[in-house]
């Protein structure tokens, strides 16, 4: 599982004109990819680092601050760019076994206290955000 964390003063995903998920205010922004080995262990794990990490203002965490989270899934995060131009998908894994980790990630975080806000699995989404730093870290479980 790999994520793309991202501090952020505010973030929404946009679907078909509609905003379907949306934090006002400082909190994080996660997109993230599953791939073939993945587990609902390892997204429980990921969920709590990233809910604890000390990435917000002043060393605080997004528990610290009860922070919303925005989390996308984002199949492109497992693109294979060694050979050609054009990327290889193939581990990522296939939408019915990315979709229910997807899920049990939100859910891992919402368990742990976080409001969470979310994207359209296998929806092409438009996702806006205002980067606060920059802060931006990739973690893998």
């Amino acid at each position: 599982m790999r994520a793309v964390v991202q501090r952020v003063s505010q973030a929404s995903v946009t679907v078909d004109g509609t905003v379907v998920g949306a934090i006002d205010g400082p909190g994080l922004l996660v997109l993230l990819g599953v791939t073939h080995d993945d587990t609902s262990e390892k997204a429980a794990a990921l969920a709590a680092k990233i809910w604890t990490l000390r990435i917000l203002h002043d060393e605080r965490s997004a528990a610290d601050e009860q922070a919303p989270i925005l989390a996308v899934s984002q199949f492109t995060l497992y693109a294979d760019t060694r050979k050609g131009r054009r990327p290889s998908w193939s581990a990522a894994a296939p939408g019915p076994v990315s979709e229910p980790l997807y899920n049990s990630f939100c859910t891992a975080l919402e368990n742990l206290g976080a409001k969470v806000e979310r994207g359209v699995f296998g929806a092409h989404m438009d996702v806006a955000l205002v980067n606060d730093g920059p802060v931006t870290l990739i973690l893998e479980a």
